[in-house]
């Protein structure tokens, strides 16, 4: 009469309280007087249980370590086919006083189904070979503690770099020894670091980014896989982009799970667009700018009446920022009107900064106060940028302090500054009115093609210096002599007068 059959594991069990042990690790430990006598010597612990049932299968998790003397031990066969059936990692089989020995038959089943088999000692209580797993397992749950604490701190340090986004990865991929790429829903490549998988293995990979990628309802969070010896691992980031965090390694280690989650997260905020300002409200303030309808008209779609600010930004490594540094730049500084280049081949960063609307007073006993006017904010140096900030202007003289804005970026580089302002006129120059000021500068500058007073205006603003002034323009300083040259001719004046300086300084400024 056959044997009725056993219940099955269920699908999900339950999760073990630390990491897996190597059983190499326990059989390194001389005091327990263990020895694998069969079986392979790679397996991994992830639980202790004794048992002296002649079928403990229905009792069973995987990948225990087994403990039993074999009280009810018949047929060596089918009791070892049942453990591997159950997942059983291995076996360890207690001397005396059941048996003398092990059974022989145990060590062949042992080694026919590829499951260790141990030989314990009849000095060495079952307690004491759990007490000791227990305490490998605590000890690998501090040590993934300390490593998934050192990745964090790592990790977040890389999100403040300059370049966050090609930061993390390459801070992942350092701790993971893998590879690691962000690709598009498409598949497509945005950044990487690490070492390259085989050919086959990174196809692999852009297939299991395929899966996650958020372009159709129902599609997993993560996904993994196994090309080889390589395990891949696939997560879908945040932000409604599209992108996906795409992992290549060739080992797996406790807590590698938990880093790259670390890092989808910081991934996810940094290649999200920044909620400053609604993104619907900066849509329709785009499609009504398109269909004619003036700056002024779209403002209060974008933010505080005003004033805005407009910074210039360049790498100070020299390096063409991307658009997610860009943005990141851009979300640092507090606003999402980022604009990464205007053309193929420009390094330049734009960004409109607008106003911070302040609260209302608190009420006193007259009644409600009026709230105070939008205050601009303060922009502070970013290290790895080089920045050029206008003064605050209305919405009308965007346009003009943009051109003030490029102008600072070329003083900072040129001086070697991380941030030059654009100061607003004060002092003795704000007594005259604007107009009258404007006027003598058309009068004054007419003489002067636009290339010719540009230079002149960086070339006082840097004190005469020949060699900066070359720099901030991208010209050799032959080139910036010949020009100075060239206005001094134009305007009659001798520019090594200082009051002749002064004037056209003034002039500059206001033109």
């Amino acid at each position: 009469m056959d044997e009725p059959s056993m219940p099955t594991p269920p699908a999900t069990a339950p999760q073990p309280p630390a990491p897996p042990i190597p059983l190499t690790e326990l059989l390194a430990r001389e005091d327990l007087g263990l020895r694998r006598i069969a079986g392979p010597a790679d397996a991994e612990l992830l639980w202790v249980h004794t048992s002296e049932m002649a079928d403990p299968y229905p009792y069973l998790l995987g990948g225990e370590l087994l403990l039993s003397a074999g009280v009810l031990l018949t047929d060596p066969d089918r009791y070892v086919a049942r453990l591997v059936e159950a997942g059983a990692a291995a076996l360890g089989f207690g001397v005396r006083p059941v048996y003398e020995a092990v059974p022989e038959a145990l060590v062949e089943a042992c080694d026919r189904y590829g499951l260790p088999l141990l030989e314990v000692p009849p000095e060495t209580p079952f307690t004491t070979i759990a007490r000791a797993v227990w305490r490998l397992m605590a000890e690998a749950r501090h040590r993934e503690l300390r490593r998934v604490t050192r990745a964090q701190q790592a990790l977040a340090t890389a999100a403040a770099r300059p370049d966050p986004v090609p930061a993390v990865l390459h801070q992942l991929a350092t701790q993971l020894s893998g590879r690691a790429v962000l690709l598009t829903a498409r598949g497509e490549e945005v950044h990487a670091a690490g070492r390259r998988p085989h050919p086959e293995a990174a196809a692999a990979l852009t297939r299991l980014a395929r899966v996650v990628a958020r372009e159709r309802p129902g599609s997993p969070a993560s996904a993994t896989d196994t090309h080889g010896d390589t395990h891949l691992a696939a997560y879908a980031l945040g932000g409604g982009e599209g992108l996906v965090l795409s992992l290549a390694t060739h080992r797996r280690e406790p807590g590698d799970h938990t880093v790259a989650g670390i890092a989808v997260v910081l991934l996810s905020l940094l290649a999200a667009p920044h909620q400053g300002a609604d993104a619907a409200d900066r849509s329709a303030a785009l499609v009504r700018l398109l269909l004619g309808a003036t700056p002024a008209e779209v403002a209060p779609l974008l933010g505080p009446d005003g004033p805005w600010t407009v910074i210039h930004a360049r790498r100070s490594d020299g390096t063409t920022p991307d658009a997610l540094t860009a943005g990141a730049l851009g979300a640092s500084l507090g606003s999402a009107l980022v604009d990464a280049g205007r053309e193929d081949d420009d390094e330049t960063v734009r960004v409109l900064l607008p106003a911070t609307a302040s609260e209302a007073p608190p009420q006193g006993g007259g009644g409600e106060e009026p709230r105070q006017p939008p205050q601009p904010r303060t922009v502070p140096p970013h290290p790895g940028w080089t920045l050029g900030v206008s003064a605050p202007t209305p919405l009308a003289a965007l346009a003009a302090a943009d051109t003030r804005a490029a102008r600072a970026l070329a003083h900072a580089e040129a001086t070697r500054t991380p941030l030059k302002a654009d100061t607003p006129v004060t002092g003795l120059a704000a007594l005259i009115p604007p107009d009258q000021a404007a006027a003598h500068a058309r009068t004054l500058l007419a003489p002067l093609t636009s290339p010719l007073a540009d230079t002149l205006r960086c070339w006082l603003s840097l004190h005469g210096s020949w060699d900066r002034t070359a720099v901030a323009l991208s010209v050799h300083r032959n080139t910036v002599r010949q020009r100075i040259g060239r206005c001094a001719e134009l305007l009659d004046v001798d520019l090594n007068d200082m009051d002749v300086r002064t004037e056209l300084w003034f002039a500059l400024r206001r033109e």
